[in-house]
């Protein structure tokens, strides 16, 4: 593999900030009610440096090319977790780079004790609803928790 899967680094922060945008602009996606507009985007270290959360990127020649992170659903944070900003630049797509990065941050929710796993998506997005397919989740008919992102309109959950 060309590719590793590591923890987030302060260092780290301009460069999946601008990443994450950059995908979601690729997309099409809405700059309001998505994760574009989240404050979390240009210091995404620090957001994730408290209990039960965790940012993984990938990193191909020094560069970053994609991320995902792992964090208790606001709302239901006891039992839930919630897979976050998963996003890859084209080069790192339809490598298994993906399936990669899913076993990650489901081990890592799993290991922090959260008994499902919760997402949020759009229709489009048919790669990625594919990925989160294979990965055994569901599709629900209504959001849980409080995520802010109104206008992601498919909701995904999976048993840990």
């Amino acid at each position: 593999m060309s590719f590793k899967i590591r923890e987030i680094q302060p260092e780290d922060n301009q460069q999946i900030a601008a990443l994450i945008r950059k995908v979601l602009v690729e997309m099409g996606v809405p700059k309001v009610g998505t994760a574009y507009e989240d404050k979390s985007l240009d210091d995404m270290y620090s957001t994730y440096q408290h209990d039960k959360m965790q940012y993984f990127v990938v990193e191909e020649n020094g560069t970053l090319i994609g991320g995902s992170g792992i964090a208790p659903l606001v709302g239901l944070e006891a039992e839930v977790s919630e897979l976050q900003k998963m996003y890859f630049l084209p080069e790192a797509r339809g490598r298994g780079i993906g399936a990669h990065m899913m076993e990650t941050c489901l081990h890592f929710a799993k290991a922090q004790g959260f008994k499902q796993c919760y997402l949020e998506t759009l229709p489009y997005m048919e790669n990625a609803r594919r990925l989160y397919g294979r990965s055994g989740f569901r599709s629900l008919e209504k959001p849980m928790g409080d995520t802010g992102h109104y206008n992601c309109t498919m909701w995904m959950i999976k048993d840990l």
